[in-house]
């Protein structure tokens, strides 16, 4: 196997061994802490620009499922590419066995062409990130060369994984308008277990003219001051009454549009296994997360409360206007790869579309 090497911004280096595609890249280095699902995290639009870190050690070992699609949708991945920089893991599980598997992990990276590192302990990598943060990183190879130190967080990375032409899917009774920030194809899924009739649009699609019942934000990579127009249009929809629901990047975009701040987090929350509960209860879920940055819920203006918050760090999980019907979270309800305790919330999303319906 070829040697590469993995080197932080901080000097240090760790050499490993390559089985994906070999050429250099570089971007920032986080982890995540889920046991499954890497097909789905891979393909995750949230991930564009980032070095990821499974804090589990054996990847690989179930393989990689075909690229089929259902009703123009992907059946099994979160978008048409892999879309994180690389993937750096402990141990590579070459023999891969399950029902849906068609190609092993590295067969797929180098399709992608997209860097594979093993043989790193990625158990104290993630201690490392967990006490300084998390970092820029790169990987070189010998043949490949150089390459500097890339900062994502500085670049409109919503601009380069949104839908670039208007789709339309469905053909429900409720018309939902839905910008697509690098939306996870399993949002699109679950939307469409109910009676809906869906408009994807770009990014920064000028929606205010637009005629619809609800009005979806997706989740989406990077710093969300970067997407200045779309905050602009959320700012006017927020001054009229047609439901809106946000997830992710989605949470933080209402936020700001609603006049709130915020910040990046020291590591992020990435994995399948994050609890959030209701404040003031003893309500808890466990959910799918997926960001870097999160809404500071203290510049929450008063007309707004958080709805969900983190249990590990109090960190704000979702926020809702306290009486029109505006909501949205910073974790998954429709988690691929799991759990899905929170997938109701769709439903509640409906259900704001027909009480303004007057249904």
């Amino acid at each position: 196997m070829t040697k590469a090497k993995l080197i932080l911004e901080d000097g240090s280096e760790y050499e490993a061994f390559s089985f994906g595609s070999e050429k250099s890249v570089s971007g920032e280095l986080v982890f995540y802490t889920a046991m499954t699902g890497y097909p789905e995290s891979l393909t995750d639009p949230s991930y564009r620009g980032q070095i990821l870190v499974p804090t589990y050690p054996m990847i690989g070992n179930y393989g990689v499922p075909d690229d089929a699609v259902e009703g123009g949708v992907s059946r099994f991945f979160e978008s048409g590419k892999i879309q994180c920089t690389a993937l750096v893991i402990s141990d590579y599980s070459r023999d891969y066995s399950h029902w849906d598997s068609a190609r092993s992990l590295g067969a797929w990276l180098k399709q992608g062409g997209v860097p594979g590192l093993c043989g790193i302990d990625t158990r104290a990598l993630t201690k490392k990130l967990r006490e300084q943060g998390a970092m820029l990183g790169k990987i070189v190879f010998p043949e490949g060369g150089d390459v500097p130190f890339r900062d994502p967080n500085r670049e409109n990375l919503v601009a380069e994984v949104s839908t670039r032409e208007i789709r339309e899917y469905g053909s429900g009774k409720y018309r939902v308008l839905l910008v697509d920030c690098g939306m996870k194809n399993n949002i699109l899924r679950c939307l469409l277990h109910y009676d809906l009739r869906i408009k994807r649009v770009p990014w920064d699609y000028d929606f205010t003219g637009e005629d619809y019942d609800g009005l979806f934000i997706s989740n989406g990579p990077g710093n969300p001051e970067m997407c200045g127009p779309l905050i602009a249009h959320l700012r006017q929809a927020l001054s009229g009454g047609r439901p809106i629901m946000g997830i992710c990047l989605g949470n933080q975009l209402l936020a700001l549009a609603a006049g709130a701040k915020t910040y990046k987090l020291k590591y992020g929350h990435r994995g399948h296994n994050q609890p959030v509960r209701i404040p003031g209860t003893h309500t808890c879920y466990i959910t799918s997360q997926n960001h870097g940055f999160a809404v500071d819920g203290k510049t929450l203006p008063e007309d707004w409360e958080v709805l969900f918050e983190n249990i590990d760090d109090a960190t704000v999980e979702g926020i809702a206007h306290r009486s029109k019907p505006f909501f949205a979270t910073q974790f998954h309800p429709e988690a691929s790869g799991g759990p899905v305790d929170t997938e109701s919330l769709f439903g509640r999303f409906l259900e704001n579309m027909k009480r303004w319906k007057n249904e």
